[in-house]
């Protein structure tokens, strides 16, 4: 039963999945970039490689003999994993689906080609004038975003013509890997965009989470709630566009599948757009640490990575989550670029008086401006108001303030 894990990315979401796999007596062997990445910290075995160098990716394959491969982000040669696929390792959710969701072009040609799903109209653009030729196809407002990112690197908003230029080079850069392309689509007038973690199982039995209602800032999300109010004719769909998707990519595994909603007028049935999927556990999803459902969204990932049915997701409370980042101003006094030292907290104490609240500390190991450095909940079993739980939780958050320490603090604490 004891599997060897290979898991590719370490942040706070690896973290916990890493301790959802430990409770389950596994082997894993956490990779990033950077030394003393979250997930390193509890796995028994960590590399530090470019994961977007396909040799260093084949060397760690090789040096390790992994069972199983868990990508947790998308900065990853993931056409490598094919290869590994044939070679017996398990790749999750599988090497299709990992590879896939890492191209923005892929998986919305799947959606709205293949699978004839709803979404946003869209062009892509491999150059400025591309791009342009596009706005104009969809019409602005409209949206930017690189067709390899990370979560919300590189996006941007397009409101004027003025805005095209700034939008592509804003696009280019946050763009991962050497795909210098973009997506563009139009805004779509949307009442409330959710997350729909959506577990597919080697039972064939697919499971959904509550819907996750979100609010986003700079790409990223600031909070989250769980569940989010939605009408069940909306929702049924929505579980419907997620069960097509996930099955058409295939595997085993927790995905977070992204949607905007539009309520119809009146008593008119509204519109579920599908916007995009993430083949693993997804940021918004760390409301689920609070205690909403009787499996969080890290321990249904590391059940369904296993073969270890799910019977059901039960709704256990109510919840919400609000990250807490690093200032803004977060910056060397000599204004240097390095990262700076370890964080240092304060208002733990204060932040643990409120009640039905609790938070988590990630452990990175340095600090620059905006990185989400921990997470508060919020919860409750009695029937609350969700929006008054992301005040609950946005008020830990405000008590918890991170500041960046000495670089050379880590060093002197490594040598006494």
């Amino acid at each position: 039963m004891r599997k060897k894990i290979l898991l590719l990315g370490s942040g706070e979401l690896g973290k916990e999945l890493v301790i959802a796999l430990q409770r389950l007596g596994q082997y894993v062997v956490a990779v990033d970039a950077y030394a003393e990445a979250p997930a390193m910290q509890v796995a028994q075995d960590f590399e530090v490689i470019n994961m977007l160098d396909g040799s260093a990716l084949d060397a760690v394959v090789a040096k390790h003999r992994p069972d199983i491969i868990v990508p947790e982000v998308e900065s990853i040669r993931t056409e490598r994993f094919y290869d590994y696929e044939s070679e017996g390792i398990q790749v999750i959710p599988s090497a299709r689906a990992a590879h896939f969701t890492m191209n923005r072009r892929a998986i919305r040609d799947l959606a709205a080609q293949e699978l004839g799903l709803q979404t946003a109209p869209y062009r892509y653009a491999k150059s400025l004038e591309q791009l342009v030729e596009g706005v104009a196809a969809v019409g602005m407002p409209c949206v930017v975003k690189p067709l390899m990112s990370s979560s919300g690197k590189g996006q941007s908003v397009i409101r004027s013509e003025a805005d095209i230029e700034k939008a592509w080079a804003y696009g280019l850069d946050g763009s991962r890997g050497d795909l210098a392309e973009v997506i563009v689509e139009s805004f779509i007038d949307f009442d409330y965009e959710i997350t729909l973690l959506t577990l597919t199982q080697g039972n064939g039995q697919t499971l959904f989470c509550p819907p996750i209602g979100h609010r986003q800032e700079r790409g990223d999300y600031q909070e989250s709630w769980q569940p989010a109010a939605m009408e069940p004719d909306l929702l049924l769909r929505a579980q419907e566009m997620a069960a097509a998707v996930t099955a058409a990519l295939g595997g085993n595994g927790i995905w977070g599948v992204e949607f905007f909603i539009k309520n119809g007028p009146g008593s008119k049935p509204g519109t579920v757009y599908f916007s995009e999927l993430s083949p693993r556990p997804h940021d918004t999803g760390m409301v689920t640490l609070g205690g909403t459902q009787n499996f969080s969204e890290f321990e249904l990932h590391a059940r369904a990575i296993l073969g270890l049915p799910v019977l059901e997701i039960q709704h256990l409370r109510n919840g919400a989550s609000a990250v807490i980042l690093a200032p803004e101003d977060a910056s060397h006094i000599d204004g240097s670029e390095a990262p700076m030292g370890p964080p240092v907290f304060s208002g733990l104490a204060e932040a643990a008086t409120i009640p039905q609240t609790d938070f988590r500390l990630f452990s990175k190991p340095s600090v620059r401006p905006y990185r989400r450095m921990a997470v508060a909940l919020a919860f409750d079993d009695k029937p609350s108001d969700v929006q008054e739980l992301v005040v609950q939780a946005q008020r830990v958050a405000a008590l918890i303030k991170v500041e960046a320490g000495a670089a050379d603090e880590i060093a002197e604490h490594h040598h006494h």
